[in-house]
């Protein structure tokens, strides 16, 4: 028998620099699923030491998305925790001691090189095809005395850490097994603006809030020697390491905001994406289905089998046909009430007016109409704005028009008839009386008959089902736009 795992606590750490990645969600996934598999905690904590770079807007974003995916933390800034406060700017006095520990036991040392200094380092070294690309060490072992006499001298200095030569380049990684590393070079720990840097500030705060797992993307396998160094130096327990692979584009390469929208988290939302069928769409991405026949499956059973022998180490590619069958699938899964629902959710968060008791009763009837097509939220509004249009709105689409038959006059003139003398309109009645009418007293084929009506009714020729939608709008809005249709002929 199995020991049970034991409570594990993994954190997501995201800076507010802009729309949150859709990475971000990944990782927060995989994170709350181990939490949640072994009894855990899953934390949120703002990165935002970097001051350059923040954007207003961006934290709350951060916390929105993560709370319309269901991926909620267990502590952070808005549900406060243990470890708080969960906002790196606001735990400056944490790092410092630290910083100055690692300079007295030699682990570390102030370095006073200006930028430009660094800048035309580098660029000897590029020029030179140096084997090795870094910091050359020239303030080391200097007093800020010894330093101001030599050319590039910036009056305030940072801290970087000092690599030994038998710096430890593998690790035992989670999802990858033995891991290498390439050799880091002496890395910066604190900047001249007293803020430490990611590397510095991550290991203090993943030790000091209790951070048994480290779940992160495969392009931080390079910072993990600096980051054991600085466990072992400060003389912590270093955590579990599991590097996910890197979401790609189509084309294999990696996924980002700037050439990709579909790397911003907001932007699902914005598209009309079902929560639940996105991070449906993510669990595929990095695992393999609970049940081989199913891909769609919830976060329960996702967390209930999972295991992390299971990921799939390889860059998964990030395809929306996929998420697009997946979001297609939930929305046909729901009831009436609850399409209707998620519908009229979707159009109060894009801005539009509320509805009234009549708008929603249209939109109640018409969710079923369009089920079987609609593959996002925002399609909704395109499929059944003739049915909130005022009737004397409707305009008929110019190319609807031209694919009439000849007769589209008569037919017209016909079924204005034989609706008038309608005193029953419901979806079976309108059809079987034009029907009736049109097809079987007049011959007229069925694809021509309607083709006239539905134009009429719904400006284009292509729409949710016409006897239906005539139902939901009534006898007498029905009649003044096939009256007026009629007219414009």
């Amino acid at each position: 028998m199995t020991d049970a795992p034991a409570p594990a606590r993994l954190r997501v750490a995201p800076s507010p620099t802009g729309d949150p990645h859709v990475g971000t969600a990944y990782m927060a996934l995989f994170d709350k699923a181990w939490a949640a598999r072994t009894g855990g905690a899953f934390v949120l904590r703002i990165e935002d030491t970097d001051q350059a770079r923040l954007v207003e807007g961006s934290e709350q974003q951060i916390y929105d998305t993560l709370d319309w995916l269901g991926l909620t933390p267990d502590e952070g800034p808005q549900q406060g925790g243990p470890y708080a406060p969960y906002r790196q700017s606001e735990r400056l006095d944490t790092y410092r001691p630290h910083v100055d520990q690692l300079v007295a036991d030699g682990h570390a040392y102030y370095c006073w090189c200006s930028g430009e200094r660094l800048k035309q380092m580098r660029e000897q070294q590029q020029a030179a095809k140096a084997d090795v690309i870094g910091y050359d060490r020239l303030c080391l072992g200097k007093t800020r005395e010894e330093r101001a006499a030599l050319p590039g001298f910036s009056e305030t200095p940072v801290v970087r850490m000092l690599i030994p030569d038998d710096v430890q380049l593998t690790f035992d990684d989670l999802v990858n097994g033995e891991t290498a590393a390439p050799r880091p070079d002496d890395q910066v720990i604190l900047k001249a603006d007293g803020f430490p840097t990611y590397h510095l500030a991550v290991v203090v705060d993943d030790h000091l809030m209790g951070i048994t797992h480290v779940v992160r993307g495969q392009e931080w396998i390079s910072s993990t020697p600096k980051h054991q160094l600085l466990y072992s130096w400060l003389g912590w327990e270093v955590p579990q390491f599991a590097h996910m692979p890197l979401l790609r584009n189509t084309d294999k390469s990696k996924i980002s905001k700037r050439k990709n929208p579909a790397a911003r988290l907001t932007w699902f939302r914005e598209q009309g994406y079902l929560p639940e069928a996105l991070l449906n769409f993510l669990m595929l991405l990095g695992y393999p289905p609970v049940r081989e026949d199913d891909e769609v499956q919830g976060f329960e059973e996702f967390v209930a089998n999972f295991d992390w022998a299971k990921v799939n180490p390889a860059g998964p590619i990030f395809d929306l046909d996929k998420l697009n069958w997946l979001n297609g699938a939930y929305l046909r899964k729901m009831t009436a009430d609850e399409l209707a629902g998620r519908i009229e959710g979707y159009w109060a968060e894009q801005g539009d007016q509320p509805l009234d008791a009549r708008g929603r009763e249209l939109l109640e009837g018409a969710a079923p109409l369009i089920q079987e097509r609609l593959v996002t939220l925002s399609e909704a509004k395109d499929k059944l704005a003739f049915l909130f249009a005022e009737d004397e709105s409707i305009v008929a689409d110019e190319a609807a028009v031209a694919k009439l038959p000849d007769n589209a006059t008569q037919v017209l003139d016909e079924s204005i008839g034989v609706l008038e003398s309608l005193s029953f309109f419901d979806a079976e009645t309108i059809q079987s009386a034009l029907r009736a009418k049109l097809v079987d007293d007049l011959g007229i084929k069925p694809k021509f008959a309607f083709g006239p009506a539905r134009v009429a009714i719904t400006g284009t020729n292509v729409s949710p089902p016409l006897f239906e939608s005539m139902e939901l709008l009534g006898h007498d809005s029905c009649l003044a736009r096939l009256k007026r249709f009629r007219e414009s002929l």
